[in-house]
């Protein structure tokens, strides 16, 4: 399974969803990517592919990053690569 995190401006826990391949993941990965670069404000609507009735409305303009990973059996749940994640000790 991949994940897809997007970071958004003003806000401190990442969206995310999930594909099932590679190749989709990737895809996903250049759209938002395209829509980071054309400047213009546009919504993306996202779908996950592990919880089917989740979805996500971004505007365009308001993501600051994205990601791509891959989860592995050793990873631990909840916490992608890369982004900062608070934990209770």
């Amino acid at each position: 399974m991949f994940t897809i995190d997007l970071t958004l401006k003003n806000t401190p826990f990442p969206l995310s969803v999930q594909r099932k391949s590679d190749e989709d993941a990737q895809a996903l990965y250049n759209q938002v990517l395209e829509a980071m670069r054309s400047g213009n404000s546009q919504i993306l609507e996202l779908t996950c592919d592990k919880q089917l009735e989740k979805k996500i409305g971004v505007l365009s303009t308001e993501i600051t990053a994205v990601q791509i990973s891959q989860k592995s059996g050793a990873a631990s749940a909840g916490r992608p690569p890369g982004f900062f994640a608070m934990t209770e000790a």
